[in-house]
């Protein structure tokens, strides 16, 4: 999915929030969005993934529109991962969409372009005020995932490994003995248009080795208190270049797609698979030859340091034809049981709406996803997921690009860990002049 973001601080009750039933959630009950008519054609900014396909979204689509008389969606889907992106494309021809989903609010929100949700109309909400951008919220906070581990517990068999690693040193040790045996120990890509799906790896390194002393270190880079080039984020850097020079990351495997690297790990081409939460759907659906396990990234005491992303709903557009038909409309689609259960179904999310519970027949990667992110979560061990979060503490629009191109040439011994942050640094510069 990729779409996710996440307040720095986490409500303990979201660890409830699939334990319960959906109440209460019928869009348009509580919110102040009162139409000022009953007709409106508006646009909808989506996006396609393997997991997310057309079918899922126009079925959604008519499951919100039919609670919702009177509005004409015109789909709109993006070329590519980054929305954000294209919806500045758009915005620069006078075609900024009235709806869309995943929107990285930064450049629209201080322009006036988005309307902010109020409280009541977040009032469903299991952590209500994720990813506030200058006190405001303009993403429905909707549902989690999270970047873990997940590995074939066949491979780990044959390689004399008895249980997932739970420190960093323990994981290059399982690494080494995958390697023994002819097995490659990582599943890594992020090639062509895909080049955000390398960026796993270092999400879980900045996680374990920054956020997790550091929880606004994005914010002291903004305030200019700390740099990438610090040795906080270079051993981040570091750690990545080191699995890479070892030989545990195939290096012909980070010229796939993201679709052709989730089914190089199902074909059994490498033991672990760093990835989003949202694999534990394709997981189950598309059940490989072995047992999957899941697994966060080890620190190095074993203390839980989990990147995690909440947000991912609509935004609207503050000029939308009808802004308060658009806001009930995009309420009544991410708060639709059907359209929550698909999603789960889909994309292995974690639903953050009050009263939600997945439907009781999702597969064993799922519930062993969602239980390693309880754990970290019980366990105070939940970090931002580094250039995914939006908001306050952010990434300036269009440097999770700059970054993913520059974790290649880490990935493949074009660059040093030194430099990486040095270019991190001088892409921040550029982007923020």
């Amino acid at each position: 999915m990729r779409h996710m973001t996440r307040n720095p601080m986490v409500l303990k009750t979201a660890a409830l929030a699939g334990a319960l039933v959906l109440t209460g959630c019928t869009a348009g009950g509580t919110g102040e969005s009162a139409s000022k008519g009953d007709k409106a054609t508006l646009t909808f900014l989506t996006f396609e993934t393997p997991n997310l396909d057309a079918k899922y979204w126009d079925a959604a689509i008519a499951r919100a529109s039919a609670k919702v008389p009177g509005v004409t969606i015109k789909k709109l889907v993006s070329p590519s991962a980054d929305r954000t992106g294209y919806a500045k494309q758009l915005d620069s021809t006078g075609q900024f969409p009235d709806i869309m989903i995943g929107l990285n609010p930064a450049g629209f929100a201080e322009a006036g372009k988005l309307a902010p949700w109020t409280d009541r109309e977040l009032a469903n909400y299991v952590d209500p005020h994720a990813n506030p951008y200058g006190g405001k919220v303009y993403q429905l906070p909707y549902a989690t995932q999270a970047t873990l581990v997940y590995y074939n517990k066949s491979d780990f068999a044959k390689a004399g490994i008895n249980a997932p690693p739970r420190t960093y040193r323990e994981l290059l040790a399982d690494s080494a003995k995958l390697k023994a045996k002819g097995i490659n120990p990582f599943v890594v890509g992020g090639g062509g248009k895909d080049t955000w799906a390398d960026m796993f790896p270092l999400m879980c390194t900045v996680a374990t080795d920054v956020y997790k002393e550091t929880p606004d270190w994005l914010s002291q880079r903004s305030a200019d208190k700390v740099k990438f080039t610090d040795p906080a984020f270079v051993n981040a850097a570091q750690k990545i270049a080191d699995v890479a020079h070892k030989g545990y990351i195939d290096p012909a495997g980070l010229s796939r797609s993201y679709a052709d690297t989730e089914q190089a790990f199902r074909d059994g081409k490498g033991a672990m698979y760093p990835m989003g939460s949202w694999f534990s759907a394709s997981a189950d659906a598309k059940k490989p030859s072995f047992d999957t396990g899941v697994f966060a990234w080890p620190t190095d005491d074993g203390s839980p340091a989990l990147p995690s992303v909440t947000g991912g709903g609509m935004s609207v557009s503050s000029k939308a034809p009808d802004v308060g038909l658009a806001k009930k409309w995009a309420r009544a689609f991410m708060e639709d049981q059907k359209n929550l259960d698909a999603a789960v179904k889909a994309d292995g999310l974690i639903i953050a709406i009050k009263g939600y519970r997945p439907p009781s027949n999702m597969g064993p990667v799922y519930n062993a996803t969602v239980a390693a992110y309880r754990e970290a979560l019980s366990a105070d061990g939940i970090v931002n997921s580094f250039s995914q979060e939006t908001g306050d503490g952010s990434l300036p629009p269009g440097l999770a690009d700059k970054a993913a191109a520059g974790v290649q040439k880490l990935l493949g011994g074009r660059m040093t860990a030194s430099a990486f942050g040095a270019y991190m640094d001088a892409q921040w510069d550029k982007a923020t002049r």
